[in-house]
Parts: C-alpha cells; structure tokens; sequence
C-alpha cells in the first residue's frame, strides 16, 4: 500500500487501449464522455474533435443498444477519414449484446457489473448461497463472452464500479457500502484472471467522495493481497457544474493522486465535455509537482485507517474541534461581511463576539513556558515539533493549532504531523492553513479542493485557512471567494453542509433533456435552501442509487418526461418536462423541508 507521508506513484501493470497506453510509468491520460446522440455521426464526430483539441486522449460514448453499438463504426471510421485516431470507448450498461458489438469496432468497453446482464428481477429480495452462485455463473459465462470478443479484437475492458448502481445481489450480501463495490469488482476481475485477458482498467466510482475514495483504497488493498496491479480509473460521479463540480471532483479524485493512486482520470461536470480536460489537466499537472521531493520521515499511528472515516478526537476550544463542525479562518478584510467564524489580521484571531486573541510562534513558546502564560492560538509546521513543544502542547489543553507547511509536498508533511499528534496523545484543534501563489479562482479551487480535501476525508483538521497576501498570494481573489471555496471544499468531503447540494449527472447520449438548463433552472427555484441534496440525474442508470444519497431527485424517465424521487422512492411518475421544476418544489413543499 502507499505511503502515507511520501508521494509514491502505485506501480500498476500497463494495458493497450488503442494507441494509447495506461498504467506503468505512462502519464496519467486524461479523458472525457461525448453527450451527443450517438446514432448522430456527425454531431458525435465533431464534439470528439473538440474533446481531442482540448487535450482529451480517450474519448467515450454511450452505447445503449445495439444501434448505437453499430454505429460507433461509423463515428471511428469517419474520425480516422479526419485524421483522428483517439481510442473509443463504449459506455454499457443493462444490454450486454451492445457491449459484444461494441467490442468489434470500439478500443475499450466499459461495462457495470451492476447491471451487465440487466435488471434481475426476482420474487425476494433475499439470496440463499444456491441463488447467489447461480447469478454469478450466469454472469461469468456472459462476460466470458465479451472477453473472447475481446482478445480476437485486440480491446481492451473497463469495469466500471458505480456505487449507484450496484445489483441487487451486492446489495444483499454486502448492502450499500464501498465493500461492496469492491466485491463486485473483484468477481469480474477473477473471470479476467481465468480467461487470461490482461487489458483491464478498473474505476470505482461515487458522488459521495468518502464513499468513492474509500472504495479505491479498499480495492488496491484487496488486489495487492491477490497480485493483481491493473490501472485505475479516477472519476467522481454526479459531481456537478461551475465551482461545486470541480471542488468535488478535486477532492475526490485529488485525495487518490496524492496517495499515488490513478493511472487515467475523468472530471465529470455538468457542462460540455470539452470544459472538463483542461480541469482534469490541471489536477494531474499540479500533483505530480510533488514528483521527487525531499524524504518526510514519520511515523504512522499504528491504529489509524485508510479505509473509512474517523474524525481525530480532539478537545473542544472556543466553537473549535470535539463534535463540532470545522470552522473557516479567513484574512480580516471589511470585517464578518463573508461571514466566516473567525478572521486574522497581523497575528491575531478575532472572533465574531469581538474577542481577540494573539497568535504565538513556536520560537515564543518557551518565553511562554517561563512565564507560565496561556495561549489560545499557535501556528506550528511538522518541523518545529520536539518533545518540549509535545509536552507544552499536552499541558495546554486550550491551545488551537494553526498548521501550515512549506513542504514541496505539504500534504505528506500535514499527515505526519497529525501522526505525530495521534502517536503521543495530544488532542488540540488544528486548523488547516494553506497559502496559494496563484492569482484565478479556478486553479484555487483545484488545489484547495485537492490538498485540503484529503485530510479532512482522512478525518484531520478542525477548520481552515486560506490565506490571502495582497503581496504575494491570491492578490486578485476577492476574501469572498476565498470564503467561497472553503466552505465549498468542507461541503464537498461532508464535514460541514452550508448550502444546497446539487448532485447532478455529466450528460450524455442517454440524457433524456437539456442538462445545463434544467440544472440552472431547479437552482434558481432551490438554491435557498440550506443544507438540502437534490439530485438531478439525466436517466435512470445511477438515478435512484446515486439518489439514495439526496434527499429529492429529479430524474429523466423519457423524451420530455421527468420522475421525482424522495430519498429512493418515486413520488411522481412521466410528468411532463416544463411541469417538472414546479412539481419538485410542490413536492419538497408537502414534506416540509421548504423555507422562504
């Protein structure tokens, strides 16, 4: 398994997909999934193009009958008459014939163990031992099918994991958690295993992050103990558009870079697919600078996992750490107008009941030994640790750590220095502070979301700091929307709700309406209400497991035809689309999650 401290790439076995290869010591490729018809070359053909031109190197399209399957010749024939030869991808799901097409024309197959085969319907939900192998052998003799398809064609096959989607048979054994993704995982790479098919890419994906970073971790821990090394796919599903997706994707899919994890990667947005390389660029380009840096030597805390979430207990100081949710420092700038819970201005914290407190160093800390004096606020780095500062930090129980880093890797330095905490039993709030040389808001909320994300998923950190310095960092960034995406980047790992959570699909060939419009529209009616998921999902293939998550959905049943959900239960049937937005807001009305 990686290193916790030290940025390591995982050493994954390469596969072929086309000409492109994955894995290995091949960059992490970035790709993206075409929303258009895919019965409609030329549109299909042209929106590839732009995804290549943007710096796609995979391009994947819905494949949801044999119709489309057939047709994808078409749209590869006509690329390579363009002078484009990037590798397809056929997206399948419930029609494992499309899939056995696809495979002739197509580089890669992407197929959901969830519903390879289909929906299996059945009078009980509950599996006897009997039952439960004889789904399995019905669906290893099936996909065995795909794999000669396969090894005749030279392609190669993603199996795709959603945590929306798992069959009900998962479901039933494992229930709705990330060990069941990667159960299901597994079975279908065993089959790949005694078939001797090795062009293989696995993605394990959630538009919950603990769940889909947990899922990840799990299964390189479970493929390590059986020797297998594929590649992984990266992606955050339903993560939406404008400043939440990319937060949510950053964090997501950033938490797993940082740990070495991640040989491809996908940032779904609800926007044009071309808009989500130069993201998913970015994200790569920004963690492999961590690439080579100095040694941090640390040790791990014996009892800490990688593999579901503990929050680090810690004594509760002021509204700062125990059970309390993690609070956001910001740069005092025209006083609480952004609403943050507390503000800094020439090293000190001052609090929205009008204290103040002084911000000591670590240098000043034995002066403060000798006087006895009591601090409320330190700012510490993982190399100003020593057993003087341990002890003096044990003794003051109402101590709030700043943590900062000047590391190359900042994110291993941080975990080493919360290790440290957790190896010798010292239990102060830590705020997170991080300060960015970067002057747009869309690299700050890539970074913030990508190195703030994983620690607050590992469950460390009691609050946040970006911090602003007109002189050299985020000199064009307004404290707002700093506030903005600190809050965004609590909200994103489910640490702190503040605002309404839009769980809503990348769209493609199956989206039955406008995504982009439908979103902004339910946003415009909704976006009041605080702390409320509502989930907005193109078709049924992750809706209502994606939707177990949400507290409504709004999801597309049909050309013009909408269904609402409450939780998993469908409250509205095939209404009509231009009702829809009006009907939710009806619905969240009558169960009395509305407020004006």
């Amino acid at each position: 398994m990686y290193n916790q401290f030290n940025y390591n790439r995982r050493k994954s076995s390469t596969i072929r997909v086309g000409k492109v290869y994955l894995g290995g010591s091949q960059p992490i490729r970035v790709q993206s999934m075409a929303n258009t018809d895919t019965n409609d070359t030329q549109n299909s053909v042209a929106q590839c193009i732009r995804i290549v031109e943007a710096g796609g190197e995979i391009v994947r399209f819905t494949a949801q009958g044999v119709r489309e399957a057939e047709n994808l010749k078409n749209i590869r024939e006509a690329l390579f008459n363009k002078g484009f030869d990037v590798p397809l991808v056929a997206d399948i799901h419930f029609n494992a014939n499309a899939a056995d097409v696809a495979a002739q024309y197509v580089e890669k197959v992407r197929v959901n163990p969830g519903n390879f085969i289909g929906l299996v319907r059945r009078d009980s939900p509950d599996y006897t031992e009997e039952a439960y192998q004889a789904e399995y052998e019905k669906i290893k003799n099936r996909f065995k099918q795909l794999l000669d398809i396969g090894k005749e064609h030279g392609r190669a096959v993603r199996i795709g994991v959603n945590h929306g989607s798992l069959s009900e048979r998962m479901m039933n054994r494992w229930g709705d958690t990330p060990r069941g993704m990667v159960e299901s995982c597994l079975e279908f790479l065993q089959v790949c295993r005694e078939e001797d098919f090795h062009d293989v890419v696995i993605s394990m994906k959630a538009s919950n992050t603990l769940s889909m970073v947990h899922a990840v971790r799990l299964l390189v821990s479970e493929m390590d103990k059986h020797d297998m090394h594929y590649p992984l796919h990266l992606g955050v599903t339903e993560a939406g558009d404008g400043e939440d997706g990319r937060i949510k994707s950053a964090v997501g899919i950033g938490a797993l870079l940082h740990d070495g994890i991640g040989d491809t990667i996908r940032v779904s947005l609800s926007e044009e697919p071309e808009a989500e390389i130069p993201v998913a660029k970015q994200l790569v380009d920004y963690i492999m600078q961590k690439n080579g840096h100095a040694e941090i030597i640390a040790e791990e805390f014996p009892e800490f996992t990688i593999f579901e979430y503990n929050k680090r207990k810690t004594t509760p100081v002021l509204n700062i750490g125990g059970d309390q949710v993690p609070v956001v420092l910001m740069n005092r700038d025209g006083g609480f107008t952004t609403v943050p819970d507390y503000l800094l201005k020439e090293n000190q914290v001052f609090s929205q009941t009008g204290a103040v407190y002084p911000v000591f160093s670590a240098k000043e800390t034995e002066q403060l030994i000798q006087d006895r004096a009591e601090m409320k606020f330190i700012r510490l780095s993982y190399p100003d640790l020593n057993e003087n500062l341990i002890n003096l930090l044990k003794n003051q129980k109402e101590t709030i750590i700043l943590l900062s880093s000047d590391h190359a890797n900042q994110v291993g330095e941080m975990r080493a220095f919360f290790h440290a905490l957790l190896n010798n039993k010292v239990l102060n709030p830590v705020i997170l502070c991080r300060k960015y040389m970067v002057d747009d808001l869309a690299t700050l909320q890539i970074q913030a979301a990508a190195d703030l994300g994983v620690l607050f998923l590992d469950g460390f950190g009691d609050g946040v700091f970006i911090e602003k310095d007109e002189e050299k960092s985020l000199k064009s960034i307004g404290v707002e929307q700093i506030n903005a995406v600190a809050f965004g980047v609590l909200q994103a790992c489910r640490v702190r709700v503040t605002k309404t959570e839009y769980i809503s699909c990348p769209s493609c060939g199956r989206t039955m309406f406008n995504l982009q419009t439908v979103i902004a529209r339910v946003k415009a009616s909704t976006s009041h209400l605080k702390g409320l998921k509502i989930a907005i999902m193109g078709c049924i293939v992750n809706g209502p497991g994606e939707m177990a998550d949400a507290d409504y959905g709004y999801v597309g049943a049909g050309r013009g035809k909408v269904s609402l959900y409450k939780k998993k239960e469908i409250l509205e049937k095939n209404i009509n689309e231009d009702e829809a937005v009006d009907k939710l807001v009806e619905l969240i009305k009558a169960n009395g999650d509305w407020h004006d």
